[in-house]
């Protein structure tokens, strides 16, 4: 029986045809990947994804249902990629499918909301930043008196957060404190300056305190991380161009990102403003000026949970520990299994729950059988992830980002969350 093949599927000259091209189909890859290990089947690896990649790119095979739920279980963590002996760009050769995936597929109705009024309403709409932040404070606020509300999964999610505040009015600068060391610019995200306001202004309050001026400038906009697993490329592109036109001309030593996903997403533009991008944790790890600040004991033992992009794209995933260190009397230690993703992956425990939370589970259990009372990660889709998973199964235990841990030892009170 003969399959119809779209225009899409017809065989052309293809750049990820090419990216695909280098897979040897060695298989080194197999056990590192998340659903490989989840599911045993060559279809959920990264070298079978490839192969039926290349069929659609080639027109072989259809883009179907079924060849579209085993690219949608991808987590696109890229740990194939770190472990790969032929360098291939799954994350390129993955994202750049979804794109031409999409252009064929058909969303509902409640899909379409989510994508168009949710997700490019909060990428590029500060008027819908503070709407979402507000109903999420009310819907936080009418939960503990209606317990039936948290039925619906947006209200759950909400009771699963800290408590959140006012969005706070970012100033454009954040002047130095003591000694001048130099300037920097703050990256924002769309989704941290509504649920991550601490962490944010803890990397305000260290910056200053180790002699740098904050820049945040008020155009910057969404860092196209999670248009680009949604395959949305040109939206990602026109992220990246307001970005940066808002950062040009700014003499800065170092664009600063408090989130893993963010930091990757801005690592991927013109290689003149990726090579200023950093990791707050990188950052932090390579200045100088720590003598002039006091830092008060911590008597607990940290669990590091390493985001996957940190591990596999950025390569920083030590200087958390570095961080973390500097706190006297903190003992830190690397959470079992940190080579394997949590499940939060963008927005992947949306749309992909089942497996979420099969990985989300793995993560519970290394936290507990971890007898640590703080566990630090450096992304703020994880820590919701985690925090929300630890929260249901009742686990006491607090998700914080490594600088703001550092920066309540150094005095920091967040009174803006």
């Amino acid at each position: 029986m003969s399959v119809p093949i779209s225009p899409l599927q017809r065989k052309s000259p293809d750049p990820l045809a090419d990216v695909a091209a280098h897979c040897v189909s060695c298989g080194l890859c197999l056990p590192h990947c998340p659903t490989y290990r989840k599911t045993l089947s060559e279809a959920d690896s990264p070298r079978g994804r490839i192969v039926l990649m290349q069929g659609v790119l080639e027109g072989r095979i259809p883009a179907n249902e079924r060849f579209q739920a085993h690219i949608d279980l991808c987590l696109a963590c890229r740990a194939c990629e770190k472990v790969c002996p032929n360098n291939v760009e799954y994350g390129r050769l993955i994202n750049g499918v979804r794109g031409v995936v999409e252009k064929t597929r058909q969303h509902s109705l409640w899909q379409w909301i989510g994508r168009r009024v949710l997700m490019d309403g909060l990428a590029t709409k500060p008027a819908m930043l503070r709407l979402v932040g507000g109903a999420l404070r009310t819907w936080q606020a009418m939960a503990g008196k209606a317990g039936w509300l948290s039925r619906y999964s947006l209200v759950r999610i909400a009771t699963q957060l800290p408590p959140l505040r006012s969005q706070p009015v970012w100033k454009a600068v954040y002047p130095v404190v003591g000694k001048a060391r130099g300037e920097v610019g703050l990256f924002l995200g769309c989704v941290a300056r509504v649920l991550d306001v601490e962490t944010l202004s803890a990397s305000i309050f260290v910056l200053n305190r180790l002699g740098y001026t904050v820049h945040v400038p008020s155009r910057q906009g969404c860092c196209g991380a999670m248009h680009a697993g949604l395959g949305e490329p040109e939206k990602v592109r026109a992220f990246e161009e307001q970005n940066l036109l808002v950062f040009a001309g700014m003499n800065l030593e170092a664009v600063i990102s408090t989130a893993t996903g963010c930091g990757t997403a801005l690592k991927s533009y013109p290689p003149e403003f990726a090579c200023r991008v950093k990791d707050i944790s990188e950052f932090l790890g390579e200045v100088e000026g720590w003598e002039s600040v006091g830092i008060e004991p911590l008597s607990e033992k940290v669990a590091v949970h390493e985001p996957c992009l940190m591990r596999n794209v950025l390569h920083c995933q030590g200087k958390p520990y570095d961080l973390l260190h500097r706190i006297p009397g903190a003992e830190v230690v690397p959470l079992a299994g940190n080579d394997q993703c949590c499940g939060a992956a963008g927005t992947y425990f949306l749309t992909q729950p089942a497996m979420a939370a099969s990985l989300l589970a793995d993560k519970i259990e290394a936290v507990k059988a971890s007898g640590a009372r703080i566990l630090a990660t450096s992304n703020i889709g994880c820590a919701m992830h985690l925090a929300a998973g630890l929260k249901a199964v009742g686990v006491e235990l607090e998700v914080v980002h490594p600088v703001t841990l550092l920066a309540r030892q150094m005095g920091f009170v967040n009174d803006k969350n």
